[in-house]
């Protein structure tokens, strides 16, 4: 399987923009800019873009684990939080909410980490990742 994006930028890193159009159009000529992604104007950064693989994909390995386990997740809500200082991104953060009638938490705390430490988009990143769980 492959998926793909494409980005394009029309002039300078701090006065230009482009737009990222996604394989599945769910992005289709999105904006970002170096506003969208050191200010708060409105588009995309690729920050936000890894914030959010990271927290889909972890959210769905957890559902995985706690089945494979022998629970059945009610809710899983995964909110990832990539942090950049200096041109560096030094951590992606997960906070997890999960309804999962049944399991200790023990033993959710365990999935939460085969989850961070499986989940494909874990595996890629080259930096801390921490993952926090907690049980509704």
């Amino acid at each position: 399987m492959k998926r793909f994006a494409t980005a394009k930028w029309n002039g300078s890193g701090k006065d230009g923009s482009g737009t990222i159009t996604s394989q599945s159009k769910i992005l289709n000529e999105t904006s970002y800019s170096w506003r969208t992604r050191f200010q708060d104007a409105e588009g995309t950064s690729p920050e936000e873009l890894l914030a959010a693989a990271h927290s889909s994909c972890f959210t769905m390995k957890l559902s995985f684990a706690l089945t494979e386990a022998g629970f059945t997740p009610e809710s899983i809500e995964t909110t990832c939080t990539v942090s950049v200082d200096k041109g560096h991104i030094h951590h992606s953060d997960l906070a997890v909410k999960a309804l999962v009638p049944g399991i200790t938490q023990e033993k959710f705390q365990e999935c939460v980490q085969d989850a961070k430490e499986n989940c494909p988009v874990s595996k890629v990143f080259l930096t801390n990742i921490t993952a926090e769980g907690e049980l509704a």
